[in-house]
């Protein structure tokens, strides 16, 4: 067993004991309801750890309820793509699903609330609905997005959606297949002096109901500790504290529906928080997801699943498994059912993690391979010149880093590693979760690097991503510029093809 791979063995005693009382859970049809934030971190909630007092006692209760998950990770650190990957089970380079544009994605691929209706489901979505899948409304009984939810926002918006798709569902005698999508704590965050989103209909209302300021939250560590990242993180729990009041509306509505027993919920984040080194990236802070799941009777509560590895490329196999659907055969995923069971799924040793685009428009192809001991990430654009652009530098704290930067060559490093990288990273996850210390050059991890490099080109031939093709020249600048030069024509292509297939604005 190789270095890369060995630390993903082990199980602690208590987890298969914990889970060995759990019921078969493919003998009904259930209900399926899946919440999801919009660039939480994982760490951010209490029961992940976070020490923001009384931030998330809705979702901490929900945690509780059932079972945990420790190594769960988005297949794509951004709001689209990796909602494509739960929609579809498969890497965004399969279904084309790579950017913020439906216009590339495969027509021969199946969506998933198709297929939970063609397994007798009535479906519906909260929020997130143009993100979510590429037919939008066609695929879905019942469907808001964030305007008519208060910008996404408004818990009593959402409560009062929740009751009616339950009674529609069930008035209809049918299970559900239920995707509420929150629109926090994304950007801008509550408190934030962003005044055009907060002239929006509805906006200035949506207090949380408790405001964090900036002495009482704690500024996570791959970030630098200054005055004015303290108040943006101040603003962003805020905005976690209001998360959890609406999801907690939304567990009100199910348990006042007489279908919570019959009802499975997930609970995940579609990424890292939009901050630095976290969304849109392929850092263990952008992938890593809370992942709660909770079922009544079926699935044993307090129990935490700190071995297996899920992604979300397994979330659409694992809710047909439930479903008693059909499962395409050219997916990527496999389901999880059998870990919630209590089997063991021992290949759950590891996730594959990619990057393509920021607003699909430029290029920025990353690749990440990671288990619980280390995260290898391969960057093929970087080439000492090309500057990253991401929605994460326009707020106060990229700002905050670049001016303390100038008189701190701590903080000047991490500005600049963030905006121009190196072409590969390798981090200690076990001593250095934050990424802080790349250990590319270090002669004692040669050989867990050559491991990890090996494995991630094998993932990335085994799903048909372009980039196997130029990872074995990460040492030949000129390879990899031939390699971008063609992803940054694919991406304006793409980007041109969506641009023409737009409505034409009326010019008044």
């Amino acid at each position: 067993m190789n270095m890369f791979t060995k630390s993903a063995a082990f199980i602690a005693m208590g987890t298969a004991a914990a889970y060995a009382q759990n019921a078969k859970l493919s003998g009904t049809q259930p209900n399926i309801l899946l919440i999801t934030a919009d660039d939480l971190n994982f760490d951010s909630l209490g029961i992940y750890g976070s020490k923001t007092p009384d931030v998330s006692p809705n979702l901490d209760k929900l945690a509780k309820s059932g079972v945990r998950f420790e190594n769960a990770h988005v297949a794509i650190a951004v709001c689209q793509p990796c909602r494509s990957t739960i929609m579809t089970g498969c890497y965004p380079h399969k279904s084309g699903g790579e950017g913020f544009n439906h216009i590339n994605f495969r027509k021969d691929i199946s969506v998933l609330p198709d297929l939970m209706r063609e397994a007798g489901y009535t479906t519906g979505i909260l929020g997130k609905g143009g993100h979510s899948t590429p037919k939008t409304k066609d695929c879905w009984d019942f469907y808001l997005d964030w305007v008519e939810l208060g910008m996404g926002r408004n818990k009593e918006l959402y409560y009062q959606n929740c009751v009616k798709f339950m009674k529609s569902a069930k008035e209809a005698d049918k299970p559900f297949f239920f995707m509420v999508n929150s629109h926090d704590p994304h950007r801008p965050f509550y408190g934030n002096d962003n005044k055009k989103w907060y002239e929006k209909k509805d906006f200035p209302a949506l207090k949380p109901s408790r405001i964090y300021t900036p002495d009482e939250v704690e500024v996570p560590k791959f970030l630098e500790d200054l005055p004015n990242v303290r108040k943006e993180v101040s603003e962003y729990y805020s905005s976690v504290k209001r998360l959890d009041d609406t999801v907690g509306r939304v567990l009100d509505s199910l348990n006042e529906s007489d279908l919570a027993d019959n009802t499975i919920i997930f609970f995940m984040s579609d990424h890292g928080m939009p901050l630095p080194y976290a969304k849109t990236n392929c850092y263990y802070n952008s992938t890593k997801t809370p992942l709660m799941i909770s079922w009544p009777g079926k699935i044993k509560p307090n129990q935490v699943d700190d071995k297996h590895f899920v992604s979300t490329i397994d979330y659409m196999p694992t809710f047909l498994e439930l479903a008693k659907g059909k499962t395409p055969d050219y997916i990527d995923g496999n389901s999880f059912v059998s870990v919630l069971e209590g089997k063991d799924q021992p290949e759950r040793d590891h996730v594959y993690t990619s990057f393509n685009s920021t607003s699909g428009k430029k290029s920025f192809t990353m690749r990440a391979i990671l288990n619980k001991k280390y995260v290898y990430i391969f960057n093929p654009w970087s080439d000492g010149e090309r500057i990253f652009r991401n929605e994460s530098q326009f707020g106060r704290t990229f700002k905050a880093m670049k001016e303390a930067g100038k008189s701190c060559k701590i903080t000047q490093g991490r500005v600049d590693l963030f905006s121009k990288r190196v072409v590969e990273e390798f981090y200690d996850l076990a001593k250095d979760p934050e990424c802080r210390n790349n250990l590319i050059d270090n002669p004692e991890f040669k050989e867990a690097i050559k491991t990890a490099r090996q494995q991630l080109k094998a993932e990335m031939e085994k799903s048909g991503d372009r980039a196997a093709e130029v990872i074995d020249h990460y040492d030949n600048p000129e390879k990899l510029k031939q390699f971008m030069d063609k992803e940054l024509k694919i991406c304006k292509e793409i980007g041109k093809k969506d641009k023409e297939s737009r409505p034409k604005r009326k010019k008044h």
